[in-house]
């Protein structure tokens, strides 16, 4: 497996745990606010393969807990499972980001044991899932079959949202908190503008306006914050 970038140890990309983040590239989305752009039209080379990072995370145990895998989207790995079962081999966590759309190999990877930790982005209202996830016609569905597995799942989880000005309005966020009713976390974060972003008119929300859509998702997700603000 090629990998794309290596963050060696972070507080932030695993709650509760020091980890490394492994970025994985390609994407089926090509969400206009996607701030790793690079790994999704493929402009960034690879920085090591899994034999290699195997050697670097085996010098890093008990200095470790985890591995945060992003990307990208890593669920468009086959070769995702036997990837995160030699970490897990190795005495590691596993934390997984997804965007969703393959509820079939996440399943997989909940039935095998392989995933200790999974991080889902919500896009917005399903209505709105298009123009956000920068798809002519996405099958919604498989965004809601993921957010059953992951809701009735047995391992700690969390939803996010990143909110853009221009995408997002406060019937999205009703809408959405309808669809995660209840869940255990839910988390609002900020549009950052960088250069690699692919829609370079898009602007973040106000403070304001984040607190506006929280205290909306809040009557749906009782454990629902801002992350970054």
């Amino acid at each position: 497996m090629l990998i794309h970038g290596l963050q060696k140890m972070t507080l932030l990309d695993f709650p509760e745990k020091i980890a490394c983040t492994v970025f994985l590239g390609g994407c089926d989305f090509k969400c206009p606010f996607c701030h790793n752009y690079e790994l999704v039209d493929g402009s960034f080379d690879p920085v090591t393969d899994d034999k290699a990072f195997f050697t670097f995370l085996n010098k890093r145990k008990g200095l470790l807990d985890g591995v945060a895998i992003t990307g990208g989207e890593p669920l468009l790995r086959s070769d995702l499972a036997s990837f995160a079962a030699g970490i897990k081999e190795l005495g590691f966590k596993v934390k997984l980001d997804t965007n969703g759309y393959h509820p079939d190999r996440l399943k997989e990877l909940y039935d095998a044991g392989l995933i200790d930790y999974v991080a889902m982005d919500i896009k917005n209202s399903l209505t709105k899932y298009g123009i956000t996830s920068g798809l002519e016609n996405p099958d919604t569905d498989r965004i809601l079959e993921s957010i059953s597995v992951i809701k009735e799942g047995d391992i700690p989880y969390e939803f996010r949202t990143t909110v853009v000005n221009e995408l997002h309005e406060e019937k999205d966020f009703e809408d959405i908190g309808k669809m995660i009713l209840n869940a255990r976390a839910y988390y609002l974060q900020k549009f950052t503008v960088r250069d690699t972003v692919p829609d370079t008119t898009l602007t973040p929300p106000s403070d304001e306006a984040m607190e506006n859509y929280l205290n909306i998702v809040k009557k749906y997700v009782s454990n629902s914050h801002l992350r970054g603000i």
